[in-house]
């Protein structure tokens, strides 16, 4: 037990042979029938041809977020890109709710004009169009936020295709060594950026609420030390190197504060750390038990954490300010590793059944609870920003890949490829 949560993952994780590709994969490997359908017409162009293909790009976000079913190129009547030259008698032939037609113009291939619409067929109505002017290098992010546009438009809930992810690859050197490299991507695993790389390991990479930084444990000295890293200036500072354990920072919902685990005084507690002043509230106190990967309720006012005080791992939750702990999981012997739903109504976990584990969601209004995945080898869920999509780490033919499952478990994908081997990720929140 002892060794299972605090220390176990971690060994596992620098015994395995992993290698590194230039960017995640997806592949839909379940999909969804209440899907919506809409036709996402090849974008028009006049004068330099972009180096990327933003209608793809759109066409590919709204395929992954399991709420829509665009339809295949070869189904679409014509390649409209103006109002003009729409005919909505047509496409509501094809039973498409939505329209999305663009394009994207330019006189020196330097600086991009891209404009789209989005229509409701049925009422010949533009729901939402605009225009951009950006130079090449942001012409991948325009595509994910007209898909954030998109999204919105037609389900009335936020998009999460302009936001990151953050994971751990561990790479293997010629001569048999290892380096650990903490990693960003696009929501897609396109143009993967190295933030970090060492001979230890690295584990826990957390967002900080605004996107700007990260924080994370790096055994680079040694021992387990807690980072905060800026990602515009690469920037890091070492916020916890105590004797003992310093692991699983979390950042409160407004940034002013870090939970983490320490285990300085001798036993393994979670603490919470103010992130200007660095002075430490002690949050638990159980003498005989495991407390560890607190993350913060949406309220900010309390922490929802894994301990074995009832005998095996299990959750709970506490005031940020100390006081008494209520038990949260009853379903099997098993459930750790939480994390919250920004409405705060739901509860990811890893919940264990018969020495497998698996990605599972609670209701935490009325205490139901729902295993989502098949695998049995899960770990590490991560909400999406917009709450509709868990991501989390499982296996694959012995390596580690990433994979993502709908809250309600109809709609899967999988992120990696061969020769990549990614653990412990992380979903950035909503760019503002």
């Amino acid at each position: 037990m002892r060794n299972r949560i605090l220390i176990g993952f971690c060994l596992w994780l620098m015994m395995l042979p992993f290698s590194l590709r230039a960017e995640l994969v997806i592949e839909i490997t379940g999909g969804s029938a209440a899907a919506l359908p809409i036709a996402v017409v090849p974008f028009g162009y006049d004068g330099f041809v972009p180096a990327e293909d933003i209608s793809a790009i759109v066409k590919n976000d709204l395929l992954r977020s399991g709420r829509f079913a665009p339809l295949p190129q070869s189904d679409l009547i014509s390649t409209p890109y103006e109002k003009e030259q729409v005919n909505f008698k047509d496409w509501r032939l094809l039973r498409s709710e939505g329209l999305l037609i663009g394009k994207v113009s330019s006189v020196d291939g330097q600086t991009y004009q891209v404009q789209f619409q989005l229509f409701d067929v049925y009422k010949a109505q533009q729901l939402v169009g605009k225009r951009y002017e950006v130079p090449a290098t942001a012409l991948r992010r325009v595509g994910h936020q007209i898909a954030d546009q998109v999204y919105e438009a037609l389900t009335g809930e936020k998009g999460a295709f302009s936001t990151r992810l953050a994971f751990v690859s561990v790479l293997k050197n010629a001569d048999g060594t290892r380096r650990y490299a903490l990693q960003v991507s696009d929501s897609d695993g396109a143009n993967p950026r190295t933030v970090l790389q060492s001979k230890q390991a690295i584990l826990s990479p957390n967002w900080s609420p605004d996107g700007e930084s990260l924080s994370y444990v790096s055994f680079e000295n040694g021992r387990a030390e807690i980072f905060i890293q800026t990602m515009r200036t690469g920037q890091r500072l070492s916020i916890a190197k105590f004797k003992g354990l310093n692991s699983a920072p979390s950042w409160s919902p407004d940034g002013s504060k870090i939970a983490m685990t320490l285990s300085k005084n001798g036993n393994p507690e979670i603490y919470v750390m103010d992130v200007v002043t660095k002075a430490l509230t002690r949050v638990t106190h159980s003498s005989r038990s495991i407390d560890t990967e607190a993350v913060w309720m949406p309220n900010g006012r309390e922490l929802v954490f894994t301990s074995d005080r009832g005998g095996r791992p299990q959750l709970y939750k506490i005031p940020a300010t100390g006081g008494r702990a209520e038990r949260l999981t009853f379903d099997g012997p098993y459930n750790a590793s939480a994390d919250i739903s920004s409405d705060g109504r739901l509860m990811a976990m890893v919940h264990g059944q018969n020495g497998r584990f698996y990605i599972a969601v609670q209701n935490l209004e009325t205490g139901a609870l729902t295993v989502l995945t098949e695998q049995g080898s899960d770990e590490s869920p991560s909400f999406a920003p917009n709450g509709q999509l868990i991501l989390y780490a499982t296996e694959e033919q012995g390596k580690g890949v990433l994979s993502a499952v709908s809250i309600d478990g109809g709609f899967q994908q999988r992120l990696g490829a061969t020769g990549t081997d990614v653990r412990e990720p992380a979903w950035s929140p909503i760019r503002q």
